[in-house]
């Protein structure tokens, strides 16, 4: 069974409201690596409201983020022949700079499906190339500068 690259931060960089295991007042936000994409799913429900039916921009942009940074984490480890079936990874990353595009808007109750692309890595910096779509239809994307943490774990 594969594990979320979230759950396999050490436990002393797990806390991450958006996606931290250890965070229970968090999203919980899972980003599982599927060959050279990664994927997450989120299900919004109406305290992410903006408008009747439709999430709200801010949840949007802390989704990208955390599958940004768990993305750029297991493309790291990918790159670096690192497997991802151990108990903890020694790659954690954060955000240097996070764009987003809304592309249309993000219907409240059904399922969000994120994707990750690696654009390019660079010593520490990690770009990671982001879309989010529901039911299918692309709602927003997203660009992440990530940079690996010096202390490996």
């Amino acid at each position: 069974m594969k594990k979320a690259i979230q759950d396999l931060y050490p436990e002393s960089l797990a806390h991450c409201y958006g996606c931290g295991k250890n965070n229970p007042a968090g999203h919980q936000l899972k980003t599982y690596l599927e060959g050279d994409t990664t994927i997450a799913h989120f299900l919004p429900d109406e305290k992410y409201t903006a408008l009747p039916g439709s999430v709200y921009g801010g949840l949007i942009a802390s989704m990208l983020d955390c599958h940004g940074t768990g993305s750029a984490a297991a493309f790291a480890c990918q790159a670096e022949g690192i497997t991802l079936d151990q108990a903890v990874i020694p790659v954690r990353c954060v955000t240097a700079s996070l764009k987003v595009d809304f592309k249309a808007p993000v219907p409240m109750g059904v399922d969000l499906e994120l994707t990750g692309q690696l654009k390019h890595i660079d010593g520490r910096k990690i770009w990671v190339d982001m879309s989010l779509s529901a039911r299918g239809v692309l709602c927003a994307t997203g660009e992440i500068l990530a940079i690996r943490l010096k202390e490996e774990v």
